[in-house]
């Protein structure tokens, strides 16, 4: 397994929008085990491939306490159950060192492939889904960031690029 490069904001690659993923092999596994040790050791609960420029869809993640819940989504969807929204307070391994309040649907349904490409559906709610919806958002080139006003955003990248530029 090897630790995955993380994108940082602004970085323009993190706009890229994800390809379907065609199938499921061995090289998708090994990515997949090499995303989870990068998502563990940053530390994060949940990493698209995006964020490490792989421009596939797929996202891992683990919100369990223990960080023993690894969790693979291959082509993920989503749909939203019922209409109620609940804020969440989102950081990103993308855009470190900063949280923000986002509104997100509060349970969805979720669809994908697993590590093996069989199909699965679930529900989610509370962290598991805001994680999945955050992470499902890289893999359309969007970013936490963007559900914030436009002064915020602006705050952060200007941040995050003198930190880059010092680095």
């Amino acid at each position: 397994m090897a630790l995955l490069e993380i994108l940082e904001f602004p970085d323009p690659r993190l706009r890229t929008v994800a390809k379907p993923v065609q199938q499921v092999d061995d090289g998708l596994r090994k990515l997949i085990d090499d995303m989870f040790e990068t998502m563990y050791a940053a530390p994060g609960i949940g990493l698209a491939a995006t964020q490490v420029n792989v421009h596939k869809r797929l996202l891992v993640l683990d919100v369990s306490e223990d960080g023993d819940q690894p969790m693979v989504f291959i082509n993920p969807q989503i749909t939203p159950i019922g209409s109620d929204t609940k804020p969440y307070e989102e950081g990103c391994l993308s855009v470190p060192g900063f949280h923000e309040q986002v509104v997100r649907p509060d349970r969805i349904l979720v669809r994908a492939l697993d590590r093996h490409g069989e199909q699965f559906e679930m529900e989610a709610d509370g962290l598991l889904a805001v994680c999945l919806q955050h992470e499902i958002d890289h893999l359309d080139g969007k970013l936490f960031v963007d559900h914030v006003s436009r002064l915020k955003r602006e705050r952060i990248r200007k941040k995050l690029e003198k930190v880059q530029r010092h680095a």
